[in-house]
């Protein structure tokens, strides 16, 4: 039932804030991402007061001076209202088909968040590093999730050759992101569970390193501290849940 109560809430509420915020599309961009975080602010909220699902935040002091590149793991649609509500002005990689959408598009094209066309590779690669190179001039953090989709908690990882791609062209820092949040907002169900979702931001992994050694990296770093936060999390679940 809190699950119900919730997910109609949410988008209830999701649609309210779309509609008084639609002004905000002939506006500043930094008054739109303003409206961005309050919808993530009410999303986070709006899950703890009705299903008991908390947030802990770790390792903010690991982010370095804008402009950075955040490489996170991507487990449920948690992460994309999460990260607007915790991070000042994230630029996001995500799917172009999702900017033909009715206000969520328009809204995600104010934001000047980086399109993709992932059937078109070469030429989607290609586009993505010219955007990354502007939202880089913004002095934006550039979020990408390596795998490209949502997995599940556990599974094998895959990470696709475009946060390699990033990293070697920006040159800058790139964060790594390791969270549970699968273990709370599971993929595939509509329950959600009491706890806490811990996002936790790992030290940086300076620029300028072969590309075989970054990856390494990156995924030793992201896949082993999830596995501990799946843990920890599988625990709590499963003392307030049951």
């Amino acid at each position: 039932m809190r699950s119900l109560i919730f997910t109609t809430g949410f988008y209830i509420g999701s649609a309210i804030i779309l509609i008084l915020g639609s002004p905000l599309l002939f506006g500043k961009r930094s008054w739109a991402m303003a409206g961005l975080a309050f919808h993530g602010r009410f999303v986070l909220c709006w899950m703890r007061l009705i299903i008991g699902t908390k947030i802990e935040i770790r390792g903010k002091e690991n982010l370095p001076e804008n402009p950075i590149l955040i490489a996170s793991k991507h487990q449920a649609p948690w992460e994309t209202f999460a990260f607007p509500a915790i991070i000042k002005d994230p630029a996001l990689i995500m799917k172009e088909e999702l900017m033909a959408i009715p206000f969520y598009g328009w809204f995600s094209r104010k934001f000047e968040m980086i399109p993709i066309r992932r059937e078109r590779a070469a030429i989607a690669l290609k586009e993505m590093l010219k955007e990354a190179e502007i939202r880089k001039a913004q002095k934006r953090e550039i979020i990408i999730f390596p795998e490209g989709t949502r997995t599940k908690p556990g599974a094998e990882p895959d990470y696709k050759p475009g946060v390699i791609k990033l990293y070697e062209s920006l040159n800058i820092p790139c964060v790594p992101v390791a969270l549970n949040s699968g273990t709370f907002w599971p993929r595939g169900s509509s329950k959600r569970y009491k706890g806490t979702i811990i996002i936790e931001f790992l030290p940086p992994i300076p620029p300028g390193l072969e590309r075989k050694e970054f990856k390494q990296r990156l995924i030793s770093a992201i896949e082993t501290k999830c596995t501990q936060l799946q843990k920890e999390g599988e625990a709590e679940k499963i003392r307030l849940n049951s």
